[in-house]
């Protein structure tokens, strides 16, 4: 049986309202390789949802960073329910929130959300994909790919297919804060390279995310 974690964006989630549409689909294709001897955990990011609370609490009152990674946290947790009851009996019935825990995993889909102030949940992804003795994490969100610059301020912006994870990090940078969209964590990126993990940066095309559980080409970055 072959085992698939991804790092599934609040983005594609929950972008502006649930997409509905997209999850249906994503439901099927989890499906359809289920049915080919697949399992899957999903990690649960927070989307539009944690930065609805952030900036509407931001507003109100002047809060640390901390306050903002909690709302984010609990909002993936939200998220992470939503997309058990999507799947219902073939879940596990716990909800992962502590990634290092000891996990019984004997159902074909384990849902996760988010663990502690102070990273995203793609950082709880690689500590749960160590846990597991899983070698790589697919990284679903809106970004289709890392570039040497950020494509939204620099229109000359290059696509990266491959990278190090030492220059990764120099385009990531070492901190984090809440809110941060970056296409990977990089506190998470920090301890996907000390444990020798690899990630592939996807979008959110489900046509791209079965070539790539295919084995077949596909559009993205992988990072290693």
């Amino acid at each position: 049986m072959k085992t698939i974690i991804m790092s599934l964006g609040g983005s594609v989630i929950v972008p502006d309202k649930i997409d509905v549409k997209f999850l249906v689909d994503f439901k099927k294709i989890i499906y359809r390789y289920i049915k080919k001897n697949f399992r899957f955990v999903i990690y649960c990011g927070g989307g539009r949802t944690a930065r609805n609370y952030q900036e509407a609490a931001s507003k109100i009152v002047k809060l640390n960073n901390e306050d903002l990674d909690w709302l984010g946290i609990h909002a993936t947790r939200l998220n992470a329910h939503f997309i058990k009851t999507l799947f219902n009996s073939i879940t596990e019935d716990i909800i992962v929130k502590n990634p290092t825990q000891k996990i019984r995993f004997t159902k074909r889909i384990l849902i996760a959300g988010g663990w502690k102030p102070g990273w995203s949940t793609d950082y709880d992804a690689v500590l749960l994909a160590k846990n597991l003795n899983i070698d790589t994490v697919i990284n679903m969100s809106n970004i289709n790919y890392v570039y040497d610059r950020d494509p939204k301020k620099n229109k000359n912006a290059k696509k990266i297919r491959n990278i190090c994870w030492k220059h990764y990090r120099k385009i990531s940078g070492n901190k984090w804060k809440a809110g941060l969209n970056k296409p990977f964590d990089p506190i998470a990126a920090k301890e996907a390279e000390k444990s020798g993990l690899k990630v592939i940066v996807i979008g959110k095309n489900l046509s791209n995310f079965e070539n790539l559980l295919n084995n077949r080409k596909f559009e993205g970055t992988v990072i290693e």
